[in-house]
């Protein structure tokens, strides 16, 4: 898939939860079964803040590179990171990670903030998608689990990162 169809499949996607953010209530978006769990409003603070605070980050990183070869060289993917590109997609399982302060999302103050968040994470999708071609491929930032990334691959991660949350979003709404 090239850029431009990744930029329209996380259109879309986005634009599902901005759909279906409209039909929810703030009671709703902030309900939670329990502690350990997220609620709605929480897995959408996380896909606006993993977008604009990691991965976006990363692409300009890898742009960066560029001009700084100071830089320690990275390797290339990870197994786990080679299976997911080859899939085009992260495998459709729940991933759990122990709740704490430095990972679980906060609660959205408010739909406007959510509007906003995923708004602006289009908004710098768009900006990057025409000069993301000119960014080298050998220019890679790591991922924790998935290994070293080019900006290419940072951007279609965010696509695929809002499509894999799709599931949970489907199981908490089923919870309300």
């Amino acid at each position: 898939m090239d850029t431009n169809q990744t930029l329209h499949k996380l259109e879309e996607t986005a634009q599902f939860y901005l759909n279906q953010l409209d039909q929810l209530t703030m009671e709703q978006l902030t309900y939670k079964t329990d502690e350990t769990d997220w609620s709605l409003g929480q897995m959408y603070v996380h896909l606006i803040n993993s977008a604009l605070h990691m991965q976006i980050r990363n692409i300009e990183l890898c742009r960066e590179l560029q001009t700084d070869r100071s830089q320690p060289i990275i390797e290339g993917k990870s197994e786990a990171g080679e299976s997911i590109f080859a899939l085009g997609s992260f495998p459709p399982i729940r991933v759990a990670v122990p709740p704490s302060p430095a990972y679980t999302p906060g609660q959205p103050t408010s739909k406007e903030q959510l509007v906003l968040g995923f708004q602006q994470v289009l908004n710098r999708m768009q900006e990057i998608e025409p000069t993301i071609a000119a960014i080298p491929a050998t220019n890679l930032v790591a991922h924790p689990r998935f290994g070293g990334l080019n900006a290419i691959e940072w951007f279609t991660l965010i696509e695929m990162h809002y499509r894999h949350h799709l599931l949970q979003n489907e199981r908490l709404l089923g919870l309300l």
